[in-house]
């Protein structure tokens, strides 16, 4: 009998491919799909879609909730991290399966200064950084943070896709940053954060945990970013190239900075790290809950993730894997827009350079 899964923000790219990966599973599953835009439900492969109200809506859960009795729902899975934060907040009252770390972890990792203090205070690798408490402490903070470019980080204390991020080259810049998202969406200093800036790699480990214990890992490296070329930042952290990789001291640190967050895991776990100037892959944040936007990636190449984690979910055993490394390096994932994905080993691209 096929599983009955509810995906919550199913039309964005990560919700679309978390769904693609379990049509690629040897089970079949009845699929539903929300979303609070008609238009990017016409991108998902779901049996039946439906939109709903926001995260923040007094409706929500009961909308949730009515949506697991019609159509008989045993499984939720929320994509985007607001959702992620009510259904888990509110699990012992919706009426199907879920399948998350603890709720403190939820709230944890979707604050990153929280999450950066934890983990320096527990000397796993991560850029200094502070909280912006008032416009005084900008010119301090950049006086102490700057490398010899003059460059700090500036990010939001919440939310993904690099929200509010910006690579600022003097206090008066920061400023100006943090006005400009203010009159745009309400923003003040104190939902600012200041770092040091990590020129470096930068790293994504997903992994799924069951009660404490790693089942599977993969690490990619990411190359280039959609947009990232017309962003201020110059990344918007969703790559159209990434690039398998087996890095002992990035699967340290991502099972080191896991398990510094929570002590007991459970579901799925990411750590995005970026490499300082020393060349030591740096914790800049952890997703909780819910799976990075290339989920599919890693289930082309034999290691389906998102089909791992509702087996576990169901206490039924899964496909042989391996705690980490999962997939074969040297493997990448090229996209854009309108064209891909598609999947290069390293050493059969077909375009040739002239010198």
């Amino acid at each position: 009998m096929e599983k009955r899964i509810l995906v919550l923000g199913a039309g964005g790219s990560a919700g679309i491919n978390f769904i693609k990966s379990l049509r690629m599973a040897t089970e079949k599953f009845y699929i539903v799909a929300t979303d609070i835009n008609k238009y990017h439900l016409e991108l998902v492969d779901a049996d039946k879609s439906y939109i709903i109200p926001k995260a923040t809506d007094s409706r929500y859960l009961d909308v949730v909730n009515k949506l697991i009795h019609m159509e008989k729902i045993e499984f939720v899975h929320a994509q985007p991290d607001i959702e992620v934060f009510m259904i888990s907040k509110n699990r012992e009252k919706i009426d199907a399966k879920t399948f998350l770390p603890k709720h403190e972890t939820i709230e944890t990792t979707q604050n990153k200064i929280k999450t950066n203090q934890i983990l320096k205070n527990k000397n796993v690798p991560a850029p200094i950084s502070y909280k912006i408490e008032d416009v005084s402490s900008i010119k301090k903070y950049y006086n102490e943070l700057k490398d010899e470019k003059g460059r700090v980080w500036v990010r939001a204390l919440k939310g993904a896709g690099s929200r509010a991020s910006l690579p600022a080259y003097s206090p008066e810049q920061i400023i100006e940053w943090i006005n400009y998202w203010n009159k745009k969406e309400g923003l003040v200093y104190e939902d600012f954060m200041i770092s040091e800036y990590l020129p470096g790699e930068e790293f994504a480990f997903q992994s799924i945990w069951k009660d404490g214990e790693l089942i599977v890992s993969q690490a990619r490296k990411r190359i280039e970013y959609l947009f990232g070329n017309i962003t201020p930042s110059g990344q918007t952290s969703t790559p159209s190239v990434a690039v398998t990789v087996h890095n002992e001291l990035v699967n340290k640190i991502g099972t080191e900075a896991i398990k510094a967050i929570d002590d007991k895991p459970n579901g799925v776990l990411g750590v995005d790290m970026k490499a300082n100037k020393n060349g030591i892959p740096s914790v800049t944040e952890i997703n909780a809950g819910r799976f990075y936007t290339t989920n599919n990636f890693y289930a082309h190449l034999g290691c389906n993730m998102p089909w791992i984690y509702i087996k576990l979910a169901f206490n039924e055993k899964i496909p042989l894997t391996k705690k980490y490394n999962a997939v074969e390096a040297g493997y990448y994932w090229i996209r854009l827009p309108d064209a891909g994905p598609i999947l290069v080993k390293e050493g059969n691209f077909k375009s040739i350079t002239l010198i």
